[in-house]
């Protein structure tokens, strides 16, 4: 995608090099924006393979409320384990169990996933019970209820920043907020990221919130307008320049189409097999170390 190769690029050119709370450090550019026009397909890189298969539980754990890795873990989608290894590395149980070995026990044993697979309050807890002083809010079951019914409204909005809840969190919200906005039959959304990593995280981020524009246009009876992807600090971490040189040595391909294959009432009523990419050609994947 052209849009992406200009946000890479923009880094490259307009960014300076920081130290950050890895320790990796990045090249760092405060402040951009990309639009996707749904019609034009579905916007699933294709400079490298991306998992969809990953991008897609993820979400649908998002939705869920779900905030343990154990259904990502049953699903084998290894995106979050790397938080909940370090934590449990730091523990007074850990005993040089490896990566695989922690998967297992989280696969395997129940009272282990609930002690050290949970991330705490995490994306699918503030979507689904945001915690306030008289109540707890649903706030994407209340937002699709507001779509259908008074989709003018300025405030289709899900916020995933809840400050008293960071603490908690292993990792606070990257994607901290998105809005919904109707027009023309059209549903299109915004998400702001204030931290995106270029290189691994963007691409998931723009594939699930355009898939997730997608379900909600789905069960509204609207059409997928555009997704709008804001940035606060955009980086390229500095242990990723090579992959990203390579990226930028492609050209982009013709975009896929995703399609929803069966009529669905309620946004928790969507499976993973009611989802098929057609006419996906990427060129290879390229692997990159995350930064925790």
């Amino acid at each position: 995608m052209k849009q992406y190769l200009d946000f890479i690029n923009s880094i490259l050119a307009n960014g300076t090099q920081k130290d950050d709370r890895t320790h990796t450090g990045t090249i760092s550019y405060f402040g951009y924006q990309m639009r996707f026009d749904l019609s034009e397909g579905f916007p699933l890189l294709t400079t490298k393979k991306i998992h969809l298969k990953s991008i897609i539980h993820e979400l649908l754990w998002f939705i869920k409320g779900d905030t343990n890795i154990r259904y990502l873990v049953e699903n084998d989608v290894r995106i979050w384990n790397d938080w909940p290894y370090a934590r449990y590395q730091k523990s007074s149980e850990y005993s040089n169990e490896t990566m695989d070995e922690f998967i297992d026990k989280i696969r395997n044993d129940n009272e282990f996933a609930a002690k050290f697979g949970d991330l705490g309050p995490v994306y699918g807890k503030q979507w689904r019970g945001f915690e306030g002083k008289e109540s707890t809010i649903d706030q994407l079951k209340n937002v699709i209820s507001e779509i259908r019914t008074n989709p003018d409204s300025r405030r289709l909005i899900v916020n995933s920043w809840h400050a008293a809840d960071i603490h908690k969190m292993a990792l606070p919200p990257c994607h901290a907020m998105f809005q919904f906005y109707v027009s023309d039959g059209k549903l299109s959304c915004q998400l702001y990221q204030r931290s995106a990593d270029a290189f691994l995280g963007v691409p998931f981020n723009i594939a699930s919130y355009a898939l997730l524009t997608m379900m909600v246009a789905k069960i509204c009876n609207l059409i997928p307008g555009d997704f709008i992807h804001t940035f606060g600090d955009c980086h390229i971490y500095l242990n990723h320049m090579e992959q990203i040189k390579l990226q930028l040595s492609r050209n982009p391909r013709p975009l896929p189409k995703m399609l929803i294959k069966r009529e669905v009432l309620s946004i928790d009523d969507f499976k993973y097999e009611d989802f098929e990419l057609v006419g996906y050609d990427p060129y290879p994947a390229i692997k990159g170390k995350v930064a925790v």
